[in-house]
């Protein structure tokens, strides 16, 4: 019972719960959903949650002495209060010391990226293909930009929280102001209303990404191909600096434009010209857990 792993993912519009049986044998023994409701501020949500915890306490029978949480921004470690988060109410909050006090639950924390790393790396496709991987870098670039770094099957948060932060990384000045406050992020660049406003700009019409995809695999528009391509050079470019820091064993590639098919060949091609060796032997999978991984993710943290 006390091997049970508990895990939360807050997102925007969901709250979702899960235990897993152990770390060995992850499988599932309860999973449910709350909306999060976040409109009605700080305090619903935390209401949320308690909710949440409540029935799973009532499915596992025993409360559990930790619970794993993945969040849509970052607690600060200095501070102890959340930051980065698009959730804006969950902003310069006491996220986990308010949650601690109101179940008496040690919780552990860490940002959506880094939950999806460490569920693709624990019991996902890179435990399934490279099992003895060391160093998996997980990368969400759907409607943002995020990273998150897993050595030895532990999440790397960093001495700011910031660890793996890939989609605030410079990139190009191209991709114009971004809400952090910086210019040109990657995450102005590659993801995907990121994409679609560059369609937009040299097109004159609005395309959602699937869209601009399925026109660029039947070559009838050139504003489609231009966007792809864009797509496929600022992938290599902007990846290529994680690969020349960490060179880890394996990245995962989660989120909406990860489903586009041409990163893992063009997108690769541009790769190998921008990092620092004479070829690419640097395994980029498409995640196996898909949304699950955010839930499990926060249940391997308990086992930090």
């Amino acid at each position: 019972m006390n091997n049970n792993l508990w895990g939360i993912d807050l997102g925007g519009t969901k709250i979702e719960g899960a235990i897993l049986n152990s770390a060995e044998n992850p499988k599932v023994l309860f999973r449910d959903r709350l909306p999060t409701e976040g409109n009605k501020g700080y305090e619903h949500i935390l209401g949320q949650i308690k909710r949440l915890v409540g029935k799973m306490e009532t499915s596992a029978g025993y409360k559990p002495k930790r619970i794993g949480i993945a969040t849509p921004g970052t607690l600060d470690p200095g501070l102890g209060l959340m930051k980065n988060s698009n959730s804006t109410s969950l902003n310069g909050k006491p996220l986990k010391t308010d949650l601690e006090n109101m179940l008496g639950v040690e919780f552990f924390m860490a940002n959506d990226a880094n939950c999806f790393a460490l569920a693709e790396a624990n019991m996902g496709i890179a435990k399934e293909k490279f099992p003895n991987a060391k160093v998996v870098f997980g990368v969400i670039m759907g409607t943002g930009v995020g990273g998150g770094v897993v050595v030895d099957g532990k999440v790397i948060n960093g001495l700011q929280g910031i660890g793996g932060e890939w989609g605030h990384n410079f990139l190009d000045e191209s991709g114009g102001p971004c809400y952090c406050g910086k210019s040109g992020c990657v995450e102005k660049i590659l993801a995907g209303p990121a994409l679609e406003k560059y369609y937009t700009s040299i097109s004159g019409q609005r395309k959602s990404m699937r869209e601009i995809n399925e026109l660029n695999k039947a070559g009838t528009d050139p504003h489609a191909q231009q966007t792809i391509e864009r797509l496929c050079h600022f992938f290599g470019l902007g990846l290529s600096v994680i690969i020349n820091i960490l060179d880890p064993d394996v990245i995962v590639i989660g989120g909406g434009v990860g489903n586009i098919e041409v990163i893992y060949t063009d997108g690769k091609e541009s790769l190998k010209k921008y990092i620092f060796n004479n070829r690419l032997d640097t395994p980029i999978l498409k995640p196996k857990l898909g949304d699950s991984a955010g839930v499990f993710g926060a249940a391997f943290l308990t086992v930090q």
